[in-house]
C-alpha cells in the first residue's frame, strides 16, 4: 500500500478510536503535516529538534515525549515502523531523557558538574531496548561516593538520594504537557528500606552474596543507560559472573518457573482468551515468551556468550541458531511475540495507560480492534487465538519435562522398602537404609533444609530412573559415594529436578562406569555438560574446538584461562565417556575425539603460556618452540585415562638470546617455557586436574634437558637413539607450532625413520624389549587388551618394526599404517579388524572395568555392543580371534612365535 495512504488511514483510526492520540493530533499539527506527507522518520527528527529549542528542561523532555508518542504511534499503525523500530526508539527516548534528568539534577545542586559518579542501570524491557508504548521504566540508580559531585556540607549518600528524587520528579511529574516516563525504583535491593540510589560497592556486595535467583535473572536484560555509563558498565562487568554462571544454580530456573506459575494463579481471571484476557500475564502470553527465552539463556548462557543477548527476539534467534531450542518453536514464539507487543501497544495508545488486558466491555474491545485495522473485537480474539495456543503449549513443555510422579516416597521404612522393590531394586532393604541416611541429616551434603527439600522433590523420579537402570544396586551405591563426597548436594538435586532425563542417564553412568562415577563424586557439575542432546555428539573440528575451549570472559587473566580450559575440556572428556555408555558413538571415533580435545587444550594453553612468557623475556629471534605428540596422542586415538606423551624442541640458533626486558639464552629460555607449558597442562587448579604429561621419550630420557634444539634432536636421533626410541618416533605428530616449524620437524623425523638399518639388529632389539616389558609389566587381568599376549602392544611392535625395516607405512595413525603395510605385503591382511576390536575394547574397558577384570553381567552387554558384537560370548570369541591374528602377525614379522605365547 502507498505509504501516504496508509498514514492517512492510521491518522483517521487514531482520531476515531484513541482519545490520547486525538489529543496529541490536536496539539501537534506541525507533526501531523509531516506525517501526512509520508515522512514518519522526519516527524521523529522534527520532534527532537522542536524539543531542543525549549529552554525549560522539564518542558523540553515532555514536548519530545509527546512528539515521539504521536509519530511512533502513527508510523506503527500505518505499518511503516516495525515493532523493533518502535520499541528501540522508545527505549532510546528513555535513555536520552533519563540522562538529561540526571545531568539536570546534578547541575542544579552543583553548577558546572557533569554526571560523574551517578549512573542509571536499565532493567527489564528498558534494559533490552524493548519498551512498551506506555511503559514504566525500572532503573537501578547507583553512585560512587568518591566521584559524585556534592557540597562539602552533605554526605554523598544524602546527595545521591536527593539527586535520585529530583530525577524521578523530572521524569514522571505531570503538568499541562503530561509526563515523560513513570519511574519505578523498586527493583533495587530491599527497596522498602534502602535509599533510592545505592553506593556501587554496597550494591556489588549484595548481588555477589545475597541476591535472590530472580534478582540475578533480572540482569539478563540490563545495560548502563544514562549518567556515568562507565560506572554503570563497571558494575555490570563485576556482577556478570554471578548472573551468567557456568555451574548453573538450577534453583534460579525453578524460581523463574515458579514466578510464572504464581502469575498464572494470581491472574486466573485473565488466563483464558476472550474479553479481559491479560496479554502480558495470561497463559500463552508475553511473559511466557520472555520467560521461555530467559530460562534457556540461564541454562546455556553461562557457557555460550552469544546467547546473552538481552532482547527477546534476538535471544530466540540466538538460541535457535545454537541448536538450544527448536527452530520452529523459536519462529512461532517470535511471530507471537511481535503480534502480542503490537496489540499491547494498541491497548496503551487508547488512553496512554500501562494496561495489558483486553477490555471486558464489548464496545471498548471493538475500538481497540478497529484501531488496529480489524472489523471487530471478535476478529481480534480470532487473530490471537492460534498464537496463544502455540505459545502456551511450548511453554507448558518446560513443565512436562519436569513432571515427577505424584506419589511421594514414603518415610515409613516398610512402605519405602515396598516402593523400592516395585521400582526395581533387587535389595530394597539395603537401598532403604541408604536413602534414610540421606534423609536423617547424617550426610553432610544433605544437612540443610534447602538440600533436604530438593532431595524430596527429586527422589521419586531419581529412584524410578535408577530402579530401571541395568544395575540399580550398583548405581545407588555409587550415587551414595558421590553424595558423601559433596560439600552440598543441593545443586545436584536441583539439576536432576530441572532436567529429569538426566536421572536416567545418571543411572546408566553409575551402573556401568566407575571411572565416570568417581569423577562425578569430585565434580558433580560435570553433569551440567549433559543437559542437551549435543552432549552425545562427537567434538567438532579442531579449529572450532579451539575457539570453544579458549573462550573466556573478556579480560580474563592467565589463571582464569587455566580454569576455563579445565572446565570445558573435562566436560568434553566426560561427555565422550558417556557417549560410550549410552552407545551413541563408536569407541574408535570417541578415541579420536579424546585426542582432538587434548590437542585443542595444548594449542590454547601453549599459545597463552608463550604469550605470557614473551611479555617478560621477549622472543628468541628466528626461533620457536614446537611440541611433538607421540604414542596415542601422536596417533590421534586416546583413551579417557591416557597421558600425553610429548617432546619439546626449538628451532633456530641454540646460542641465541631473547630480546625482552629479562633476556635469557635460548636453551634456558625454552626449558623454562616448556616447564610452564607442562605445568599449564598438568597442574591441578581450583577447576580440577587436566592431563598427566609424560616427557620421558625426549632425547636422553628423564636425565636429559626438557627441551632441545632441532639440530640437537636430529643429531641425537641419527647417532645415539635406541631402537625403541625410533619405534616411538613412528607415531610422531606435531601438535603445536607454526606450519613452517612443523614442516622442519617432520622432515627430520621422516629422514630418521626412512634411513637404512640392520634388520637383524632391529628384530633382536625389538624381541628383547618386548620380553623385558612382559617381565616388568605383565597384564593386570584377562581383559588387559594392551599388555596381554596378542594384545595392542604386540600389534604395535609388529607395525613399528615393519615401518622401520622397510621405511614404508610411516603414518602416525596406527590404523592407516596397518592398511598401508598390509597393501604392500609387509603385514598380513585382515589385521585392521583385530586392531579395531582391540582399540574398541581398550577405550570402553578403561571406563567400565579399569581393573581389567570381567565386568558385571549388566555391563557385559554394554561392552559387547560398543565392540560391535552380538553379545558377551561373541565378544570373547572375537577377542580370542583378534589375539590370534596378532600372534600370527608377530610370527610373520619376527620369524618366530611370541616368547610368552
Amino acid at each position: 500500500m502507498n505509504t501516504t495512504i496508509a498514514i492517512a488511514g492510521a491518522l483517521d483510526r487514531a482520531e476515531r478510536h484513541s482519545p490520547f492520540l486525538r489529543h496529541l493530533i490536536d496539539r501537534n499539527r506541525d507533526l501531523v503535516d509531516i506525517l501526512a506527507s509520508g515522512d514518519c522518520q522526519g516527524a521523529l527528527t522534527h520532534a527532537r529538534a522542536r524539543a531542543a529549542e525549549e529552554g525549560n528542561v522539564a518542558r523540553a523532555m515532555r514536548i519530545e515525549r509527546n512528539g515521539y508518542a504521536l509519530a511512533l504511534a502513527i508510523g506503527d499503525l500505518a505499518g511503516v515502523f516495525p515493532l523493533e523500530t518502535v520499541v528501540s526508539e522508545l527505549s532510546a527516548l528513555a535513555d536520552r531523557t533519563l540522562d538529561r534528568a540526571i545531568r539536570t539534577a546534578i547541575a542544579e545542586r552543583t553548577p558546572g558538574a557533569g554526571p560523574d559518579g551517578f549512573a542509571a542501570l536499565a532493567l527489564g524491557k528498558h534494559g533490552s531496548s524493548e519498551l512498551n508504548y506506555s511503559s514504566d521504566i525500572d532503573p537501578i540508580l547507583i553512585f560512587d561516593p568518591e566521584t559524585l559531585p556534592h557540597s562539602s556540607r552533605e554526605e554523598p549518600v544524602e546527595a545521591a538520594a536527593r539527586i535520585a528524587r529530583r530525577v524521578v520528579q523530572l521524569m514522571q511529574e505531570r503538568d499541562a504537557d503530561g509526563y515523560v516516563f513513570r519511574v519505578d525504583l523498586r527493583l533495587r535491593p530491599s527497596s522498602e528500606v534502602t535509599p533510592p540510589a545505592l553506593p556501587v560497592e554496597a550494591a556489588l556486595s549484595y548481588y555477589e552474596s545475597s541476591a535472590l535467583p530472580w534478582e540475578r535473572a533480572a540482569f539478563i536484560r540490563s545495560r548502563a543507560a544514562a549518567g556515568d555509563k562507565a560506572l554503570g558498565q563497571y558494575f555490570l562487568d563485576a556482577i556478570r559472573p554471578f548472573v551468567w554462571r557456568r555451574g548453573l544454580d538450577y534453583g534460579a530456573i525453578a524460581e523463574i518457573r515458579g514466578i510464572s506459575r504464581r502469575i498464572r494463579d494470581h491472574h486466573a481471571q485473565g488466563q483464558k482468551l476472550g474479553p479481559g484476557y491479560d496479554l502480558k500475564r495470561g497463559r500463552g502470553g508475553i511473559r511466557e515468551v520472555e520467560f521461555y527465552a530467559q530460562i534457556h539463556q540461564m541454562i546455556y548462557g553461562g557457557r555460550e556468550t552469544p546467547l546473552r543477548t538481552p532482547a527477546t527476539l534476538d535471544a530466540l534467534a540466538a538460541l535457535a541458531d545454537a541448536g538450544r531450542i527448536d527452530p520452529q518453536d523459536a519462529s512461532d514464539l517470535a511471530e507471537a511475540y511481535r503480534l502480542y507487543r503490537t496489540i499491547e501497544h494498541r491497548l496503551q495508545m487508547v488512553d496512554d495507560q500501562q494496561t495489558h488486558s483486553l477490555p471486558k466491555d464489548a464496545a471498548a474491545l471493538d475500538g481497540v480492534a478497529k484501531l488496529h485495522g480489524l472489523e471487530s473485537g471478535a476478529a481480534l480474539i480470532n487473530l490471537l487465538d492460534g498464537p496463544i495456543a502455540r505459545v502456551g503449549r511450548i511453554y507448558d513443555g518446560l513443565d512436562d519435562e519436569a513432571e515427577t510422579q505424584e506419589r511421594n516416597v514414603s518415610h515409613d521404612s516398610a512402605r519405602l522398602e515396598t516402593w523400592l522393590a516395585e521400582a526395581g531394586f533387587p535389595d530394597p532393604a539395603t537401598a532403604q537404609v541408604r536413602i534414610t541416611k540421606w534423609r536423617d541429616g547424617s550426610v553432610r551434603a544433605v544437612r540443610t533444609d534447602a538440600a533436604r527439600e530438593a532431595l524430596e522433590r527429586v527422589l521419586p523420579s531419581l529412584l524410578t530412573a535408577i530402579g530401571q537402570s541395568p544395575d540399580p544396586q550398583q548405581a545407588l551405591n555409587r550415587l551414595d559415594d558421590v553424595i558423601i563426597r559433596l560439600p552440598s548436594a543441593l545443586n545436584l538435586f536441583r539439576l536432576l529436578d530441572a532436567r529429569p532425563a538426566l536421572a536416567r542417564l545418571l543411572g546408566d553412568i553409575l551402573s556401568h562406569a566407575p571411572v565416570l562415577a568417581e569423577l562425578l563424586g569430585r565434580r558433580p557439575d560435570l553433569l551440567d555438560g549433559l543437559i542437551d542432546q549435543t552432549a552425545l555428539e562427537l567434538p567438532p573440528a579442531l579449529d572450532v574446538l579451539i575457539a570453544e575451549c579458549g573462550r573466556t570472559e573478556r579480560g580474563a587473566d592467565y589463571q582464569q584461562l587455566l580454569d576455563s580450559v579445565r572446565v570445558t575440556v573435562n566436560e568434553r572428556r566426560f561427555a565422550l565417556g558417556v557417549q560410550i555408555v549410552e552407545g551413541a558413538q563408536d569407541p574408535l571415533d570417541v578415541a579420536n575425539g579424546y585426542a582432538r580435545v587434548a590437542e585443542a587444550a595444548i594449542e590454547i594453553l601453549a599459545s597463552r603460556t608463550v604469550a605470557e612468557f614473551e611479555e617478560a623475556h621477549g622472543r628468541v629471534p628466528d626461533s620457536e618452540l614446537l611440541i611433538i605428540g607421540l604414542g596415542r596422542l601422536g596417533g590421534g586415538a586416546l583413551t579417557n585415562a591416557s597421558d600425553l606423551d610429548v617432546i619439546y624442541v626449538f628451532t633456530g640458533d641454540y646460542a641465541a638470546e631473547s630480546d625482552g626486558k629479562k633476556p635469557l639464552g635460548a636453551v634456558h629460555y625454552y626449558n623454562r617455557l616448556a616447564q610452564r607449558i607442562t605445568g599449564a597442562l598438568s597442574v591441578p587448579t581450583a577447576a580440577g586436574p587436566l592431563y598427566e604429561v609424560d616427557t620421558r621419550l625426549r632425547p636422553s630420557g628423564a636425565q636429559g634437558p626438557l627441551t632441545v634444539s632441532l639440530d640437537a634432536f636430529e643429531r641425537y636421533q641419527r647417532e645415539d637413539a635406541w631402537t625403541w626410541e625410533h619405534m616411538a618416533l613412528t607415531r610422531a605428530r606435531l601438535v603445536f607450532g607454526s606450519k613452517a616449524g612443523r614442516a622442519q620437524v617432520m622432515k627430520v623425523v621422516a629422514n630418521v625413520l626412512s634411513a637404512p638399518r640392520d634388520a637383524d639388529v632391529l628384530l633382536a632389539d625389538a624381541i628383547k624389549m618386548r620380553a623385558d616389558m612382559a617381565m616388568h609389566k605383565p597384564p593386570c587381568g584377562p581383559l588387559d587388551v594392551k599388555l596381554i599376549p596378542g594384545g595392542l602392544v604386540d600389534l604395535e611392535f609388529c607395525v613399528h618394526v615393519a615401518q622401520l625395516r622397510y621405511g614404508e607405512g610411516l603414518n602416525p595413525a596406527l590404523r592407516q599404517a596397518i592398511g598401508a603395510l598390509a597393501d604392500k605385503g609387509r603385514l598380513p591382511k585382515g589385521l585392521d579388524a583385530a586392531h579395531a576390536l582391540l582399540v574398541r575394547m581398550l577405550v570402553t574397558l578403561r571406563l567400565v572395568s579399569p581393573s581389567c577384570d570381567y565386568p558385571d553381567d549388566a555391563t557385559k552387554a554394554l561392552v559387547a555392543r560398543a565392540c560391535r558384537t552380538e553379545n558377551w560370548d561373541a565378544l570373547l570369541d572375537a577377542y580370542a580371534a583378534a589375539r590370534q591374528s596378532v600372534l600370527d602377525c608377530w610370527h610373520h614379522v619376527f620369524g618366530e612365535p611370541r616368547e610368552s605365547e
